[in-house]
């Protein structure tokens, strides 16, 4: 497939099929070829609009809405494709699977998405999987070093589905986390606001702020060791880096996390063998309204995990 070019501003109208979609997700796949980092670029600097009106990435679209491009110009680049190590990877991870949608246990390692840095992403590479079902999309993220859990619609009307059960709260996630230290039961639910793309030391994380975004993680410890506690952490809200930011606030950090970690702590689960963030999208549970079908689904952990805690027993 050739990539997305244009010498000339567009305004296309769109369809009800579209509505509820995020416009930064409409655009990463009507604008095929286009880099990531040019279509944020793009929305910063209002080149893409709606309505006549500059619009925040986040945005979402309504059926009607008159959508501006810019004139757009690529070179023909030769599109990246997966390895067969890579399918055989992902098709032995598929938990669920239905005419509606995908569950697979993500590997850690691997982000959701082609963008900066990344030529192919997890979703790229199921499209290559899926060649008829090319609605595919991903219903919601997780951090690349994070595995477990990620649902994928392959229809626009389940993904708008999705994302209102997300909105209202109707999906249940649960996530393993291993966290320094041991918790108290005072410390266990954790309601304070998250403001995100905030810069400190040249890199953009996410910060505890009153004028940040409601925010709540309820954890639960499942097995305590000498200086570590495995514990059970339920999403209910879907912040970017939530669990990492919400365990760091209450000093016990995940494992592994590099970003809001501790450095020493990290250190004594490297040479426990631990090469990765310990977090792990285990469980997910909801009802689809079209169809009535429950969908409860369980990741193992994976194997480099449960080393690591065979090793701290």
């Amino acid at each position: 497939m050739n990539p997305y070019s244009s010498s000339k501003v567009q305004y296309l109208t769109i369809d009800a099929e579209f509505a509820e979609q995020r416009i930064d997700n409409y655009l990463l796949t009507h604008l095929k070829g286009v880099p990531r980092t040019h279509i944020y670029r793009i929305l910063r600097k209002g080149e893409i609009r709606i309505n006549k009106k500059r619009i925040d990435p986040s945005y979402r679209l309504q059926a009607g809405d008159i959508l501006r491009l810019p004139p757009i110009r690529l070179s023909e680049k030769k599109p990246v494709t997966p390895g067969q190590s890579l399918i055989a990877l992902l098709k032995a991870r598929i938990l669920y699977e239905d005419k509606q949608l995908l569950i697979i246990n993500k590997p850690s390692g691997i982000a959701v998405h082609a963008g900066s840095g990344v030529k192919l992403g997890l979703v790229e590479a199921l499209k290559t999987l899926y060649p008829h079902s090319p609605q595919l999309e991903l219903a919601h993220r997780l951090d690349a070093d994070t595995s477990g859990c990620l649902i994928l619609a392959k229809r626009r009307s389940v993904l708008r589905e999705l994302h209102e059960l997300m909105r209202n709260g109707s999906i249940t996630k649960i996530y393993w986390a291993l966290t320094k230290g041991h918790w108290q039961s005072t410390d266990l639910r954790v309601d304070v606001p998250l403001l995100k793309n905030q810069v400190q030391g040249g890199e953009r994380i996410v910060k505890v702020a009153k004028e940040g975004k409601t925010s709540l993680t309820l954890f639960k410890p499942l097995k305590t060791y000498t200086n570590a506690s495995l514990v059970e952490a339920a999403l209910h809200t879907g912040r970017t880096h939530q669990i990492r930011v919400h365990a760091q606030y209450k000093k016990h950090p995940v494992a592994g996390d590099e970003k809001y970690g501790d450095k020493l702590f990290n250190k004594q689960m490297r040479q426990l063998g631990l090469k990765r963030m310990f977090l792990h999208a285990y469980l997910l549970d909801f009802i689809l309204p079209s169809t009535g079908q429950t969908v409860r689904v369980q990741a193992p952990l994976d194997k480099d995990l449960q080393e690591c805690l065979d090793m701290l027993s």
